[in-house]
């Protein structure tokens, strides 16, 4: 997976790292689920939770985004929307995250925004494969 944002001149930026990981999850019952972080979050000077300085908090929360909910996939536009009921950024809950998409082989191509992408790859399990799709209608569960 891959977060690439494109800057005025040209130069693409990546605001998770270069090597970030995440997962994204389209159910057919109409429900998404997603969380991308940066692969090397740095540790927390502690393992007890009450000790940890709000600094290093605020360094690991901006590093990750995450949020649930149902969405709704508009085929002729080519947009998805997410309807927030759950976010790690409290603001954001109740918004409706619009994003164009477009599908390349195993690739689906979310775009916020004019200069921001988010690749993501089909995942192959062991048992089966899950095919990505934003239409809940064509979400699909193949056996090995």
């Amino acid at each position: 997976m891959s977060v690439e944002d494109r800057q005025a001149d040209g130069t693409l930026t990546y605001p998770y790292g270069p090597d970030p990981v995440g997962l994204l999850v389209y159910d057919a019952s109409g429900y998404m689920s997603v969380m991308i972080m940066r692969r090397d979050r740095a540790a927390f000077s502690t393992d007890d939770w009450q000790r940890v300085p709000a600094e290093e908090i605020k360094s690991a929360v901006g590093d990750v985004t995450a949020f649930f909910g149902p969405y709704e996939v508009d085929e002729e536009n080519r947009t998805i929307v997410h309807h927030v009921i759950g976010h790690v950024l409290p603001n954001s809950v109740g918004k409706k995250l619009r994003r164009s998409f477009e599908f390349s082989g195993d690739r689906l191509i979310l775009k916020p925004s004019e200069t921001r992408e988010v690749i993501w790859e089909r995942l192959e399990l062991a048992d089966h494969t899950a095919v990505v799709s934003p239409d809940r209608n064509k979400c699909q569960e193949s056996q090995a």
